[in-house]
């Protein structure tokens, strides 16, 4: 890529330790880059790795979870060797997050107003009466009327709630904004809502977004570059054409199938048998071996990298020619 990405993510690997002791393998070997301005979809079902990877990123892993390689570049600074001090100066100046839950995200008895003003108090980036301007600016951004500056979370609707976490993860004007699942637990229109927010803003504002979803619907709508996951390791990334048209992954060829054709209306789903994998026992070979359509032998040995197939094509797969170079 001739531009430089603003976040280029190479062999990031992050373990838990379960209560029992056991080491639980959530990421591999992850490697992306997010440019600027760009929208970036990581997709895949449950307990692929999605949100881990938002947390790792973003240093914010639970008790028991570490980061045991690789880098993550944030312009010229890997953030992976700063200290927790240095990292706080990146959280929401830099680099902000929208929860999945917006109810559950915001504090129950605090004014929304409050809470969006206090996130920009805490990193000093104005006085008082400017941070007020601010947090009222920020509430009309999102389509929330400055007037209910002063209600609480439960006076506001679903949709409203998840406006103002965007308007918090703005407050401090970041480079990159991460969104884990934005629109779940809210009805079709207000999805759309919430999607056509976030271009508008993305636009308005020059940011590049990571969206966390396991809607392709979504990712076509919105994301120029798909990272589609599995068992904790990125099966298949590329652009979203590359991804629409040219799958070459097993597992992405069946999620697509699995997706609804308004233009095919009769057409069967497909369906992938049997559950991804445990992460306390992950199979020898490709993660997806055990649920593969068209596996042979060797799979179920080989643990495949990931290798670009073509220009910006990336593929982790042994079954597919042609691969030369990994993502490093």
């Amino acid at each position: 890529m001739s531009e430089k990405p603003l976040l280029s993510v190479r062999g990031l690997t992050t373990e838990f330790t379960t209560p029992e002791g056991k080491i639980a393998r959530a990421l591999e070997d992850v490697s992306f880059d997010v440019m600027h301005g760009q929208t970036i979809g990581l997709v895949g079902e449950s307990g692929s790795g999605k949100t881990t990877t938002l947390m790792s990123l973003m240093r914010l892993l639970p008790a028991g979870g570490r980061i045991t390689a690789g880098r993550v570049m944030f312009n010229d600074t890997n953030l992976l060797s700063l200290t927790e001090r240095e990292m706080r100066d990146y959280r929401w100046k830099s680099m902000a997050i929208v929860f999945q839950g917006a109810m559950n995200a915001l504090n129950p008895v605090m004014k929304v107003g409050d809470q969006i003003h206090e996130a920009i108090m805490l990193h000093n980036l104005m006085d008082e009466d400017a941070a007020e301007k601010r947090v009222r600016d920020l509430l009309e951004m999102v389509g929330i009327a400055r007037t209910r500056r002063d209600q609480y979370p439960h006076q506001y609707s679903g949709g409203m709630r998840q406006r103002a976490m965007i308007a918090m993860a703005l407050a401090c004007a970041p480079d990159l904004l991460f969104a884990d699942e934005p629109t779940t637990a809210l009805d079709v229109m207000i999805q759309a809502q919430v999607l056509q927010l976030l271009k508008e803003i993305q636009k308005a504002l020059g940011l590049a977004i990571v969206l966390v979803t396991h809607d392709l619907g979504v990712v076509a709508e919105v994301c120029d570059s798909v990272v589609v996951m599995y068992g904790g390791k990125v099966a298949e990334y590329g652009t979203a054409d590359h991804i629409y048209n040219e799958a070459q992954h097993p597992y992405t060829q069946k999620l697509l199938e699995a997706f609804p054709d308004v233009t095919k209306p009769g057409d069967t789903l497909a369906s992938i048998p049997g559950t991804p994998p445990r992460l306390t026992n992950l199979p020898p070979g490709c993660r997806f071996e055990p649920r593969c359509h068209v596996k042979v032998a060797k799979c179920s040995q080989v643990n495949p990298p990931l290798l670009e197939v073509s220009p910006k094509h990336y593929v982790s797969c042994i079954l597919r020619e042609g691969a030369e170079a990994d993502l490093r």
